[in-house]
C-alpha cells in the first residue's frame, strides 16, 4: 500500500520509536497528527518532516485527548487511515524498591491510555469502513523476567486486547497489528539505576530507525494481507 496522501496518528512522538516513525512515513508521504507531553519536541519533530503535520501537546492519560486527536486529524486532512498507538514508559524494581505510584502511572499510560486510543481510532476506522491500527508491543509482552512484572503486565494486556480486536474486526477492511521491540536504544531506561542498567549492557541495541521500518513495512501490505505481529530484537537478545 502506498502511504503516500494517508493520514495518520502517532502518539509518545516526541522521541525514540514515535520520532523516528514519524519522519519515516512522513518521507514516505503521510500526513500526520503527532502527540506527547513535551510541546517543544514535537515542534522541533514537526519542522524535520516533509509532509504536512499538526503537533498535539498533552498527557496521553488526559480521557479527551484521544478523541481530540482524532478530530484533529478529520478536521486538518479530512480522513484518518492509521494510529500507531506508542506512548508508553518503563518503571521497573524489586519489592522492596518499587514505588507503587510510578507503577501505577505506567498502568494509565501503557494500558489504560493505549485501550481509550484504540477503541477511539476503532469507531472511526469503523464509521468510514477501513483503518490500521498499530499498538507498541514488547518483546516482555511474551517473556518476563525479574523485576520488570508490571511493565511486562501492560504489554501482555496490550498483546490480549490487540489479538481480541483483531479477532473482532477481521474482514471488516479494519488490521489491528503489534510491534514487539526488543531492547532498543530509546529514552526508557534513562532512568534506571546502575544496576539495573547492567542487565542491558552486553547487548547491542535496535535503533528506533529499525523498528520504524517494522511499523512501515505492516502498514504498507495490501488490503488483504495483515502481520498481526512483528517481532524485532537485537541478534544477542537471549530472551
Amino acid at each position: 500500500m502506498d502511504l503516500s496522501g494517508k493520514v495518520g496518528i502517532i502518539t509518545g512522538a516526541s522521541s525514540g520509536i514515535g520520532w523516528a516513525t514519524a519522519l519515516l512515513l512522513s518521507e514516505a508521504g503521510a500526513k500526520m497528527v503527532v502527540t506527547a507531553r513535551r510541546a517543544e519536541r514535537l515542534d522541533q519533530l514537526v519542522a524535520e518532516m516533509t509532509c504536512d503535520a499538526v503537533a498535539v501537546a498533552g498527557d496521553i492519560d488526559e480521557p479527551a485527548l484521544p478523541q481530540h486527536l482524532v478530530d484533529t486529524a478529520i478536521e486538518r486532512f479530512g480522513q484518518l487511515d492509521f494510529v500507531f498507538n506508542n506512548a508508553g514508559i518503563m518503571n521497573i524494581g524489586a519489592v522492596e524498591d518499587v514505588d507503587d505510584e510510578s507503577m501505577s502511572k505506567m498502568i494509565r499510560v501503557n494500558y489504560e491510555a493505549a485501550v481509550r486510543m484504540a477503541y477511539t481510532a476503532l469507531r472511526q476506522f469503523q464509521s468510514q469502513g477501513s483503518g490500521d491500527l498499530v499498538n507498541t508491543s514488547s518483546i516482555l509482552g511474551m517473556k518476563v523476567r525479574p523485576t520488570v512484572g508490571v511493565y511486562a503486565g501492560t504489554k501482555y494486556a496490550i498483546e490480549a486486547l490487540s489479538e481480541s480486536l483483531r479477532m473482532e474486526l477481521a474482514g471488516t477492511g479494519i488490521r489491528v497489528m503489534v510491534i514487539e521491540p526488543g531492547y532498543t536504544a530509546t529514552h526508557l531506561q534513562s532512568h534506571w539505576t546502575d544496576e539495573q542498567q547492567t542487565m542491558l549492557k552486553a547487548m547491542k541495541p535496535v535503533q528506533p530507525e529499525d523498528i520504524a521500518r517494522g511499523v512501515k513495512f505492516m502498514l504498507e501490505q495490501p488490503p488483504n494481507v495483515i502481520i498481526p505481529r512483528l517481532l524485532m530484537v537485537p541478534t544477542d537478545q537471549q530472551i
